[in-house]
């Protein structure tokens, strides 16, 4: 079994991983239906593992007990990304940068740090204590955004979702590769 295999089954196994997941992280094991059916170009598999509460979908790429299946989150309104390497990565990056996709937007990470912490004052310690359970290291915001950038610049062409019902019409990037 990989390490993302291991981690996926501790998350299912145990509620209080799987709550503490949904909030802040919107990392939620409950909501698997993806809005609607997706490929990708190379036709690797998609397995729905988690949903947010605005309609996004995270997947593992490839089959069970692959060497290399990344995560891939598509949100509702036609935007991609990968968001880790494997699971491990990606669940780091939402326990560490539970905004993650705000970034994509330009904002700075010591704002989004602010507000999130106004909202959630026992945040690092929650952090903290979470990343212990599931047997993750930590890691600084700085390097979780900096992981998440270069592993969203692998997404396309091969990572770029397609929605088979509209044509193969393809997903935009959430992160462009060359932001202006």
């Amino acid at each position: 079994m990989t390490a993302s295999d291991d981690l996926l089954c501790r998350i299912e196994q145990e509620p209080s991983l799987a709550t503490a997941l949904a909030c802040p992280g919107d990392f939620d094991i409950e909501r698997r239906d993806p809005i609607e059916d997706l490929a990708l170009p190379t036709r690797i598999p998609l397995h729905p593992i988690a949903g947010c509460g605005a309609g996004g979908t995270y997947y593992l790429c490839g089959e069970a007990g692959a060497e290399e299946r990344p995560v891939l989150y598509a949100d509702s309104e036609g935007q991609a990304t990968l968001i880790g390497a494997d699971l491990v990565d990606a669940i780091t990056l939402i326990v560490v940068l539970p905004f993650w996709r705000d970034l994509a937007k330009g904002f700075a990470i010591s704002e989004l740090g602010s507000d999130l912490r106004a909202d959630h004052p026992d945040f690092d310690a929650e952090r903290d204590r979470l990343l212990h359970a599931l047997r993750l290291a930590s890691t600084s915001e700085e390097e979780a955004a900096a992981r998440l950038l270069a592993v969203a610049a692998r997404t396309a062409p091969d990572y770029v979702p397609r929605v088979p019902d509209d044509n193969y019409l393809p997903y935009e990037l959430l992160f462009p590769s060359n932001p202006a």
